[in-house]
């Protein structure tokens, strides 16, 4: 009894050593990278364009669960499919087999029917709504642009008068 533990203390004692190795001596191995090249957002070798934080479209996740959960539903089928000729062969269980694989088939044709319905296989939605406001900006005063900000232009010919009215005041 007391030598299980011991098996699992070893094992344990392995792990945590394993990630210590990784981690921390890994960590003095390393490249170091500070410069502002070596801290841009890596993605397959393209240069990042605006943000590389940014929501992706729900419905980009929705079709690829519902793909992946269809795609391993039908894997169940070619294991029946291979089977099927050997139990047709048998008369107890031959149409029993082909009833239980139809019932498979009818029970994902509904799923496919409930999710197309539900809309979940549009890719491309019209929204109606209104324009979504962080609520950051419904509460903050408008910026003013850069045109507001700066002082208005003056025409060279008034600014050269002000100029020579003021060299014949002081001379």
């Amino acid at each position: 009894m007391q030598f299980d533990y011991l098996n699992v203390l070893v094992f344990a004692a392995v792990g945590f050593a394993f990630v210590f190795v990784n981690v921390f001596i890994g960590s003095l191995l390393r490249p170091k990278r500070k410069t502002e090249v070596g801290l841009e957002v890596y993605e397959c070798g393209e240069e990042t364009i605006g943000d590389s934080w940014i929501n992706f479209d729900i419905r980009y996740y929705t079709v690829a669960l519902i793909y992946v959960i269809f795609a391993v539903e039908i894997t169940f089928l070619f294991p029946w499919a291979m089977v099927l000729t050997e139990a047709l062969d048998t008369p107890d269980i031959g149409m029993w087999a082909v009833a239980k694989g139809v019932l498979f088939i009818v029970i994902l044709f509904f799923g496919l029917i409930a999710v197309w319905s539900k809309g979940d296989l549009d890719w491309v939605l019209s929204y109606d709504g209104p324009e979504y406001v962080p609520t950051a900006e419904r509460h903050r005063d408008p910026v003013p642009s850069l045109d507001e900000l700066s002082p208005p232009e003056e025409d060279e010919d008034e600014s050269h008068e002000t100029e020579t009215a003021a060299e014949a005041a002081s001379a």
